[in-house]
């Protein structure tokens, strides 16, 4: 993903855009529709969210660092990563549900992206992760992206030259997300989480829990934040937006 000054003067983020027509186009979209084109513009064109997206990386790669000087002699070392939203950036499908005047928020056109979508990196997740293959430690990565399309799911990442790409690493839909750490922490120290939404990295947190509840398990793991927890910017969707 690049930066170039688009005509009129807008800021884009590589091939992506709201192009003017698109911008039209949402004006005699309903209120529904309209109503995400704020967030996905943030999340899908801005340099905040490129800058916060670095600046997670930038942080991992250090946290890395400081644990493989820690434990110089370990060998079970393992990193878990959600990805959409994570490692790689789906925003086109909601840009394109948008212009067609329909919310991306009923996911019908995710089953095809998940076949045949493109989805870019994330700024800093390929180098991140290739320092993290560089230095013997295991990458899981964790998803809820469906398990009929993993050979889809599969061959994309390896298109997007992401290292440790097996199966056995890819731990789809299926079980929760704490029963599929826990499958990985069985033979592994976990020492790095990394996910957009807060369920991506305990126990502490589920989709389930009310706005309240969340704050309070967020407070409660303050410390974790930073050091065994890297979040990623997401505002197009997640437990928030209900």
């Amino acid at each position: 993903m690049f930066f170039s000054l688009c005509m009129m003067g807008s800021l884009c983020v590589g091939p992506h855009t709201f192009a003017k027509s698109a911008t039209n186009t949402l004006a005699s979209c309903s209120t529904e529709v309209q109503q995400y084109a704020m967030s996905l513009k943030f999340q899908h064109r801005s340099a905040e969210v490129h800058a916060l997206q670095l600046q997670a990386y930038n942080v991992a790669i250090a946290r890395l660092k400081a644990i493989l000087a820690e434990k110089p002699n370990a060998q079970n070392l393992a990193i878990v990563t959600d990805l959409d939203e994570t490692v790689i950036d789906n925003t086109q499908v909601f840009v394109d549900d948008l212009k067609r005047c329909e919310s991306y928020t009923n996911w019908k056109s995710w089953d095809t992206w998940e076949k045949s979508g493109k989805p870019e990196l994330i700024p800093g997740s390929l180098a991140f992760l290739n320092f993290a293959d560089a230095n013997g430690v295991k990458i899981y990565y964790i998803s809820d992206r469906s398990q009929k399309y993993r050979p889809y799911t599969t061959q994309m990442l390896k298109n997007l030259g992401l290292p440790q790409i097996s199966d056995e690493q890819i731990l789809l839909y299926g079980t929760s997300k704490e029963q599929r750490r826990q499958q990985v922490a069985k033979d592994h120290e976990i020492v790095l989480l990394i996910g957009d939404t807060l369920h991506d990295f305990s126990k502490a947190f589920s989709q389930d829990q009310s706005k309240q509840e969340r704050l309070k398990a967020v407070l409660d793991n303050q410390d974790k934040f930073g050091e065994a927890f890297i979040v990623l910017p997401n505002v197009s969707y997640g437990p928030w937006s209900k």
